[in-house]
Order: structure tokens, then sequence, then C-alpha cells
């Protein structure tokens, strides 16, 4: 450890102004430029949310709840652990650039550091003090900071995104934290990153730089003063604009980058290189300045770009409201039509409004593919149900993700089974014909958070499915979250209607994957195959859908 603190380097991403302008894809920007100079990265996310994990938060709260392949036991004190392996969406964009699979513990909440303070106070490991924020959660933040980055492989640089905006309440012991952070490491190894927002207003035709300056006068009051300033905005900042920013605060006018509105994100770290960001950060933190070798990335960028066909995909759902709700979905849909040529145009459907069938005829006549969301409740589940029966109907591609595969199988055994009354027990714990209901060691499960069927696990795929042609490969891995799931001795029943069980789980006891062979395309998961979708490498269902939707687009229009 000692060897790490004397050779480590830090770069703290903080953000102004208001949330939502792109810390996350600044952070990941950011450590794709190192990348490109051949340095090892790690990247920590700091939530100042009182939650363990977002798993129990709504999705149109806090967006997506992102899922890691790997389980983390966190043991705030011997005696407590929980298992974690849902974690904050912005994780999700640092795997897509980075390529890089994340662990659990890189993702502190205050809930874990507050937990681990307060337990280790009952548990006597601060007999004789006073426990404070400062030191004893400081301490702690700070040493969940040096265990992340002492993980191997030990990286060069440790990035740290701290949620939240500069001012708020919740985040100033993290901003604390890593005040001290910084003075112990040496401020030469440690550099701030401040992204704001700088709004620009037609009426007078100029950006309006005060938020800015408000903003970094305030981190500044916090003993923090940024090196850099990413700057939001809809176009390019002018030259005047940047100088005020530099002038009033305090840093040099080529570390004003600018970040203004483009059509596709992966550009970003390419549009911070000609801003010669790579080279102001490895010349800041003492780190060789190497040549960024780009080449990969820039063709990745290209097959976003002059897309010769356009496919409409509907996202029948119930948080729809959010675009972040799904936002490893409309990446996953933005990768495969990449890769074929395509433009994706993704068409909402909030199916509590939208749940009738006749009304749900109308809004798919011209979509070509059907992708029926992840989620859990009863809310809207009636449409999504009707949504997969419009599927059935009028033969248009589907893919059923988790709840959306579960709720498949309900217009199924409903539409095509001619069993009334069908669902899942989530929804009605008295139905007759109960197709999805809980796993059997969640029937004694009390507590939420946690303690679902998560993480990745292995999926064996029936080499007679249509499932393994798409991957090609018999065995695979992929990340789950669900505690209900398909119940056999009815899913066995409804391969007289052509419904096929296309992968298990490895002892054979879990269906993971139906698909129906009377359909060109008709296939739900009970995994979520979005997680492990990049920019160059989509995920084999997500560009069989796309392909399924050009076909079945053909086919319309001829």
């Amino acid at each position: 450890m000692e060897s790490l603190k004397n050779h480590a380097r830090f770069i703290f991403v903080t953000g102004g102004v208001l949330s939502g302008i792109g810390k996350g894809v600044t952070t990941a920007s950011i450590a794709k430029l190192l990348q490109f100079r051949g340095y090892k990265i790690r990247i920590l996310k700091i939530d100042p949310y009182l939650n363990i994990d977002p798993g129990t938060m709504n999705p149109i709260e806090h967006g997506e709840v992102f899922v890691t392949d790997q389980t983390w036991v966190f043991k705030p004190v011997e005696g407590f652990e929980f298992k974690i392996s849902e974690i904050d969406l912005d994780f999700g964009t640092y795997e897509r650039f980075t390529g890089i699979e994340v662990h659990p513990s890189q993702n502190i909440t205050s809930g874990q550091i507050y937990l681990s303070v307060i337990l280790g106070e009952r548990k006597g490991n601060y007999l004789g003090s006073t426990v404070q924020i400062i030191p004893h959660i400081t301490d702690q933040i700070k040493q969940r900071i040096w265990d992340a980055a002492a993980q191997d492989p030990i990286p060069d640089v440790v990035l740290v995104e701290i949620g939240g905006t500069v001012g708020d309440i919740e985040a100033m012991p993290f901003l604390e934290s890593v005040r001290q952070l910084a003075r112990e490491v040496g401020r030469n190894r440690v550099a701030f990153v401040h992204v704001t927002l700088v709004p620009y207003m037609p009426s007078v035709g100029e950006f309006k730089t005060k938020p800015t300056q408000h903003s970094v006068r305030t981190l500044q009051g916090l003993g923090l003063q940024p090196d850099i300033v990413v700057c939001r905005a809809e176009k390019e900042l002018t030259e005047s604009a940047e100088r005020k920013i530099a002038l009033f605060c305090n840093i040099p006018e080529n570390r004003v980058i600018s970040n203004p509105d483009i059509p596709v994100i992966y550009q970003l770290p390419l549009s911070f290189e000609e801003q010669e960001l790579g080279s102001i950060i490895t010349t800041h933190l003492g780190l060789e300045n190497r040549s960024a070798i780009t080449d990969d990335w820039i063709n990745t960028v290209k097959s976003f770009r002059n897309p010769k066909n356009t496919v409409t995909i509907a996202m029948p759902g119930k948080y729809t409201s959010l675009g972040d709700s799904y936002k490893s979905i409309n990446e996953a849909l933005f990768h495969a039509s990449a890769t074929l040529g395509t433009k994706v145009e993704i068409k909402w459907i909030e199916t509590e409004e939208r749940c009738d069938v006749e009304c749900l005829v109308e809004d798919l006549a011209e979509v070509d593919g059907i992708l029926l969301t992840p989620g859990f409740g009863k809310r809207g589940v009636e449409g999504m149900i009707n949504a997969a029966a419009v599927s059935l109907d009028k033969k248009i591609p589907f893919l059923g993700i988790c709840y959306g595969a579960q709720l498949g199988i309900v217009a199924f055994a409903r539409h095509l089974m001619g069993w009334k009354g069908a669902h899942t027990t989530e929804v009605d714990s008295n139905s007759l014909f109960p197709v999805v209901d809980l796993m059997d060691e969640q029937k004694t499960t009390e507590d939420m958070g946690g303690t679902m069927r998560l993480g990745g696990h292995e999926v064996v795929l029936r080499e007679e499915s249509f499932l393994y042609q798409l991957y090609g490969t018999k065995n695979i891995r992929e990340r789950f979250r669900h505690r209900y799931h398909l119940i056999e001795r009815y899913v066995s029943r409804m391969a007289e209607k052509g419904l096929e069980i296309a992968a298990y789980d490895p002892s054979g006891t879990i269906i993971n994957a139906v698909e129906l062979t009377t359909h060109p395309f008709w296939i739900g998961v009970q995994y979520h195959p979005e997680f492990k979708s990049q920019p160059s490498k989509p995920h084999p269902l997500y560009l069989g859908l796309i392909k399924a939707g050009l076909d079945y687009k053909a086919m319309r229009e001829s």
C-alpha cells in the first residue's frame, strides 16, 4: 500500500450548475484518452445517496440499475454482509468506453460509508472518540478509494467521479475527503476536472459564463481548485467565453475544454483529443506524454455515421418518461444498428396509458421490431402483455428482456394456448395458470435489497435452437437480475404451438431463454444482454433483432 501511495495518480471529476450534464461520459472519455496512450486505468463512482446500492430505486428516480458480472460481498464490520451486483448506470458508460469490466466495489455510496462507521462504533472501533464526519467518515471514504486503487492490476491512474452537484450537502464529506487525499499524495499527482453548463442565450447571441464562475467559486470555497473546466454547451464555445472562464476560474485558457452537443457520444474522446486534453492531463500528472493511438476508436465512431437504412424499434414499457431508465438497452440498439449501417429510431410506448390491443395495433403498425422492456410490479403490465400479443399476431420481430420475456410468455399463454387468466404471480398470486412464479430460493426471502438472482451466470444453449445460431456457441455467460422465472410445466406444454426452450442454466432447472419456431424472430431471455454490448462489439441478440427488423421492413414496404 505504501508503494501505491507513493506512485498513485488520481483524477477527480466534479459537476456544477446542475445534474445530468454528462460527468459520466466526460469521465469515461478522459479514461479513453489515457488508454489511447497505453496507460492502465480504473474508474470509481461516488454516489452521495444513503442507499447501500441503487437496486431498490425506481428507474424514473435514478435511471437504470447497471448489473455487474461479479458479485461483491460488502462487509461493513464483522458479522454483517451485503451482496452487491447492482450499481450506478454510469458504470455502463465506463464499460462501453473502456472495454473493462467493473467491480461492484468501485461504486461507493454514502450508505456504505455511514453504515461502516456507525456499525464500527457499535463494535467499539472508536472507543474513547466522539465519532464525527471529520475524521471518521472522511477517513472511511479515503480508505475505500485506496482499497479500490490497490486491486490488481494496479492502475496507473485512478479516476473518481463524484456524483451530484458541487454545493449539495450530501457530497461535502466526499469533497473534503478528496481535498485531504490530494494533500497527502501531492498536488502534482492529482488533477481536478470540473464539468459545468455554459448556457447559450439566443436573444443576445452569447454564452453566459456566470453559472460556471459561481460553481467554481463554490468549489474553491471547499478548498478545491479545478485544474481543467469542461464546458457543456449547445455548441462550441467562443474564444471570448473561454477567456472569461479561464480568467475567473484561475486556469490557463487551454484548460477550458469545450464539450458541445454531438450526435454520437463516442466521438467525445476524439473531440477532447483535438483540444489536446490528453497531453494536458499527462503533463499535469507527470506522466510520459506518449502518442495517442486512436485508429480503432476512429473506425468505431465512423460506423455510427452515414447510415444507409433506418429501422424503428418500439419499446413498450412503464418507465418511458426517462430515457435513462433503459440506457444500456438504448446503447445496445445503437451498437447493433451502427454495425449494420443502419440508424435505429426508438418509439417509446407508455403501457400504462396505451394498454388496449386496439390502440397498440395502431401504435405498432409502422414499427419494424418490438423490444419488450424489463421492470417490476403491476403498473403498465396489461399494455406490455397486449404489445407482445400484437407481435404474435402480426409476426413483428420481438425480443423480450427479463420481465419483458415473462410477460411475452403470459401473452402466449393467453392468446395462443387459450389459458384465460394466465399471469405472473408477481401481479396475480391467484392465477389459474401461473406461468411465471417466484424462484424457490426467493420464497423465503424477506429483504428486498441485493437478494435477487444477480450478476453473471452460465447459460447453456440448445444446439438446435435459433439462439445457438445467433451466438455460434453452446456455453455463454450473461448477467441476471430477477426473482421470478418461467415455470417449465407450463412452458413445456407450449411446444405444441411452436414455443421451444432455447437455454437453461447448467443445472437444467432454470429456463433462461425461449423462442418461437413459427415466427420469423420471437425470442425471450431471462438475462440482460444489453449489459455486455459495446460499440465495437454489439451483442448477438441485438444484432439479430436489427437484422430481423430490416427484413420485416422490406417485407412490409414491398
